[in-house]
């Protein structure tokens, strides 16, 4: 029998898996972030209209510095 000598990394930044969910999350939050949450958060769901934005506000920041982060490591170029 012969062994193969191949590593398959399924965790960590360096997993194919992790930077594609990593790039979508980022993606979701930067562009659903101060749109569609605030809109569901307002009125579907009766939220105060300026909290809502609030939370859009800090998805899209937070969206923001994941998006920094993945060009930082080279994720995305």
């Amino acid at each position: 029998m012969m062994e193969n000598n191949e590593n398959v990394e399924v965790s960590g930044i360096e997993s194919k898996f992790t930077r594609i969910a990593l790039t979508i999350v980022t993606v979701f939050l930067i562009f659903i972030g101060p749109t569609y949450i605030p809109y569901l958060l307002a009125n579907v769901l009766g939220m105060e209209y300026v909290a809502s934005i609030g939370i859009g506000v800090v998805l899209f920041i937070l969206g923001i510095v994941m998006l920094f982060f993945l060009v930082r490591k080279k994720v995305v170029t």
